[in-house]
């Protein structure tokens, strides 16, 4: 079970706000599974840490996700600059590789 607790938060001074310099909470968050102590700073205040610590702990999960298709399915650059063009090379590209990974099961090649 991790142990989340808020450490600080910092308020907006007056030269913060003659800056327009957002207010910002630091979260720590150790995690008895792996032993490992990690530190978030966010300008949500009023969130729960238990909340930031699972909204990175799934952007971890999407950075990974993003890894792995770079990895895999070799996209170097994206064709086009709209979201649609970018989604539709991704998803061509993801339909080639399961089409090649099928391919090579049936053919039972390692």
């Amino acid at each position: 079970m991790p142990i989340i607790r808020i450490t600080r938060q910092t308020p907006c001074a007056n030269r913060s706000r003659k800056n327009n310099l957002m207010a910002v909470r630091r979260v720590d968050f150790y995690d008895t599974g792996t032993n490992k102590h990690y530190v978030f700073i966010t300008n949500h205040l009023d969130w729960s840490a238990k909340t930031i610590a699972d909204i990175y702990k799934q952007r971890w999960q999407v950075e990974l996700f993003f890894k792995w298709i770079k990895q895999n399915l070799k996209i170097k650059a994206f064709m086009g600059n709209t979201d649609n063009a970018a989604m539709t090379q991704v998803w061509v590209a993801l339909c080639i590789y399961l089409k090649l990974a099928y391919l090579k099961f049936q053919a039972r090649i390692s």
